[in-house]
């Protein structure tokens, strides 16, 4: 249990295939002082971060995966405090996008106790954040689509596989791009905080920034005669319209979203603590 001015950092020992555990992740926390408390099966993860963190606790950390990661950080959020992400999960995503090494466990500690403080953006829709994206779509089926062969489609729809949700179908969303034009039922739509990078220097999947005060969209089309229109842009908002709930992923959990789906990104809205260079 978490005391009063202590750092807390929440252990998912099931993610990643166990990595905390191998790590000795809670017994390596506490040698540094910090309150590790370890999840188990039935426990609200947002319910003891904020119970954490009403006790007097001076950061939030999670070791786990993407959706963990969220759940905790919009608590820190709501209270003001520094989050800390421990690399933890399978694919560990944002982490990745942050700069830790995702191989050093143990390493991310370093945060809590001599780490450095930055500000990021957080994306949100309907009133919940997301720190990676919120994605809609039958990824599976699009791939086997050859309209979504060509060059851009492809690097696109690889771009959406790389920081994929779980599937489902996007139904009869409806959402209108930069330029003005409908798009209805798509294939694939990806709303991210901060735009992926599609190109060289950048690795294909990555965000280069996570302050840069945009949403990053990505739209395939579902294929007509044979081909697939692809679009992406930036925004600082997008609505997204529907006749019924939409099956979505946030940050790799999949939800229900009542329509419309309103997004909006949060500028430098959470503190983040990372491990010195």
């Amino acid at each position: 249990m978490s005391s009063a001015g202590a750092a807390a950092l929440f252990v998912n020992p099931k993610s990643g295939g166990g990595k905390a555990a191998r790590a000795a992740l809670p017994e390596r926390a506490r040698e540094r002082g910090i309150d590790a408390i370890v999840l188990g099966p039935g426990d609200d993860l947002s319910e003891l971060a904020r119970a954490a963190a009403e006790r007097g606790a001076d950061t939030l950390g999670v070791a786990g995966g993407d959706g963990s990661l969220a759940i905790v950080a919009a608590v820190a959020l709501e209270h003001g405090l520094p989050f800390v992400c421990v690399p933890a999960g399978t694919r560990n995503h944002f982490a990745l996008d942050l700069g830790l090494d995702r191989h050093d466990v143990v390493g991310a500690l370093d945060a809590f106790t001599a780490g450095i403080e930055r500000r990021i953006d957080v994306g949100e829709v309907n009133g919940r954040i997301f720190l990676n994206n919120v994605s809609l779509g039958i990824y599976g089926d699009a791939v086997q689509e050859p309209g979504y062969r060509d060059a851009k489609g492809r690097t696109l729809l690889e771009t959406a596989l790389r920081v994929l949700g779980p599937s489902g179908d996007a139904g009869d969303i409806e959402l209108e791009d930069d330029r003005g034009s409908t798009h209805r039922s798509p294939g694939v739509a990806l709303v991210s905080n901060n735009p992926y990078a599609l190109e060289p220097p950048h690795a294909l999947g990555t965000r280069p920034r996570l302050d840069g005060a945009e949403l990053g969209v990505i739209v395939l089309d579902k294929p007509s005669a044979g081909l697939a229109s692809a679009r992406t842009w930036t925004a600082s908002q997008l609505e997204i319209t529907a006749g019924s709930p939409v099956n979505a992923g946030i940050d790799g959990e999949a939800v229900e979203l009542a329509p419309p789906l309103r997004f909006a990104v949060r500028p430098g809205a959470l503190r983040v603590r990372v491990p010195r260079p």
